[in-house]
């Protein structure tokens, strides 16, 4: 686990504190950003790619979370398909991720930052642009 802060999304603590693990943003994150069309795959690391192969979705893969002064900065490591419309991908995801995020957790994000790493052209084996 990571030794980033928990975020506290409790204003009345007459029953309790609610806090939120980064991690937890993380996985919300990769999920709405699956939502989008024109998103071919997310980068992972070589960890998420082991695990992917024995059969288990890392649904942070591709996803940084970073707590700042400012707020949360999310960066988001996209391969996109051939042939679709960059800006228009990339303010899709921007626009799902700060809705799911706000409707889920109550939180604001400061920043969503898309970082297009790849194309996929048409093979859809998952092995281009990685």
């Amino acid at each position: 686990m990571s030794e980033q802060p928990l975020l506290n999304v409790s204003e009345d603590n007459s029953l309790g504190t609610v806090e939120i693990a980064p991690e937890v943003i993380e996985i919300i994150t990769g999920i709405s950003a699956t939502e989008i069309e024109g998103l071919s795959s997310m980068r992972g690391n070589f960890a998420s790619g082991v695990v992917e192969r024995f059969g288990k979705k890392s649904h942070s893969k591709g996803v940084k979370v970073e707590l700042t002064e400012t707020g949360i900065m999310i960066d988001l490591y996209v391969v996109l398909d051939f042939g679709v419309s960059i800006p228009q991908v990339a303010q899709k995801l921007q626009t799902n991720i700060r809705q799911t995020i706000k409707s889920m957790t109550a939180l604001e994000i400061a920043e969503i930052n898309v970082h297009v790493v790849g194309i996929q052209m048409d093979g859809k084996d998952g092995t281009e642009g990685e």
